[in-house]
């Protein structure tokens, strides 16, 4: 099968490089010349355990190759997966430029009958827009090339990506010709022959599972976050409630977690869109509109929590550990650490920082306050002469670090510990003034 995947962000990469493990030919377009240079030496753009070594090993085996030229990229594949950025526009729609651009160039030089795949997160209605506006193109062309437009969004969690490609928990396919089906079927044989779950549906609904499933993830997310809120101030144990209610089959623990509010590229982005959809189609989405704003209370919280244990934090230096949004990932995009470090600096807060993999992203989005952040070169550094440590992101390095070293490089002794790592650590509370999330 020979496939082009435009888009080398997170998503096309990703699934340029597994297509290419599966057996594929792959090529990987992007407009961006020195990634494309740089990912033909082997070299990636994102932080992705695992990713680095599947691409040099396809590159080796000549099954993957990277081309900025969309024309080359067009005219050489049988299937072409659709995978740009869908950034949101300021009123929370899914901005869908970047996607139709595609599609326009690749009406420009359609040569044959190929199957136009969207993996890019996007609304509902948007294949009929992609089919339109290739036609567009066709028809101006004066050619009669025919093609076939599906749906098959993307369940990739940043750090977990590899594993979520080769082991996914199911493959969602809209169509709408039984010849795109039969392709699909052979794009993914190897998860097919696996005995992996795939669900063949129409077009709009395969756009509307994506939406549908990080929704109701960030809903489970910021109610539980809730839950800690209320548990602080009765006196019950959030995690154990969490535990509790995760034994209930109907319920399940995934996403019972409470901490600093969700963020990434996914569930911030995911939500504003369905609550814009609905709305174009006179929907009011309740449950999801409280989850967004539940999420932005969480993270003011705790930033006033911070606040209000340390009397103040003016004149105070802060050691942060963790900027990415999530372990194995560098990706701040919507990082909770970005909202805190914002609120403790505009109170006043002098930053220490220190994260594996998110610094060099987090200097750019912190620019303009640069000046009262200093970077760290590891975790213990961070402890240098602060009054407080804030654990936003827990990355596994972070879980097992000499509490005693901390505590002696430190000005004061106040541990927020917004992950709850330590929170059955009995002697944690003797070396620190510590306060977890959900729990006294």
């Amino acid at each position: 099968m020979k496939i082009t995947v435009i888009g080398t962000g997170y998503v096309g990469l990703v699934q340029g490089i597994i297509m290419a493990d599966f057996g594929s030919e792959v090529i990987c377009m992007d407009v961006d010349e020195n990634k494309i240079e740089n990912l033909k030496n082997g070299i990636i753009p994102i932080f992705e355990p695992g990713l680095q070594e599947l691409l040099i090993k396809n590159i080796k085996s000549k099954r993957i190759k990277f081309t900025s030229d969309i024309k080359v990229a067009v005219e050489s594949s049988e299937v072409i997966f659709i995978a740009v950025g869908t950034p949101p526009a300021l009123d929370g729609s899914a901005d869908l430029h970047f996607v139709l651009d595609v599609a326009k160039s690749i009406g420009k030089y359609l040569n044959n009958y190929k199957v136009i795949v969207d993996k890019s997160t996007v609304p509902v209605g948007t294949g009929k827009l992609v089919r339109e506006t290739i036609q567009k193109e066709l028809d101006e062309r004066k050619v009669d090339f025919k093609f076939d437009i599906v749906s098959n969004p993307e369940f990739l969690r940043e750090g977990k990506a590899v594993t979520d490609c080769q082991r996914p928990d199911r493959i969602i396919i809209g169509y709408e010709s039984e010849k795109a089906k039969e392709i699909m079927k052979k794009v993914y044989d190897v998860l097919f022959i696996n005995e992996t779950p795939f669900l063949f549906t129409n077009i709009e609904t395969a756009e509307m599972i994506k939406y549908a499933s990080n929704a109701f993830l960030a809903v489970k997310i910021s109610f539980i976050n809730e839950i800690a809120l209320l548990s602080e101030k009765v006196g019950s144990n959030t995690q154990e409630i969490a535990r509790a209610m995760g034994m209930d089959g109907r319920i399940s623990p995934k996403f019972l977690h409470c901490g600093p509010g969700y963020g990434g590229s996914c569930f911030p982005k995911d939500t504003k869109a369905i609550i814009d959809i609905a709305q174009k189609y006179g929907e009011e989405m309740y449950v999801v509109k409280a989850a967004v704003e539940a999420n932005e209370k969480q993270k003011r919280k705790i930033t006033e929590k911070i606040v209000s244990k340390m009397n103040g934090v003016k004149g105070k230096t802060i050691g942060i550990l963790g900027l990415s949004f999530k372990p194995d990932t560098d990706d701040m995009r919507e990082a909770p650490s970005i909202d805190i470090i914002r609120g403790l600096v505009s109170l006043g807060a002098k930053i220490h920082a220190y994260c594996p993999e998110g610094i060099k992203e987090a200097r750019w989005r912190l620019s303009d306050i640069e000046k009262n952040i200093i970077y760290c070169a590891d975790e213990y550094s961070v402890a240098n002469d602060v009054d407080a440590i804030v654990l936003v992101t827990e990355w596994n390095q972070f879980r097992g670090m000499n509490l005693e070293n901390v505590r002696g490089r430190m000005k004061d002794n106040f541990y927020f510990d917004l992950r709850n790592i330590y929170a059955k650590d009995i002697n944690v509370r003797k070396i620190f003034k510590y306060y977890p999330v959900g729990q006294n």
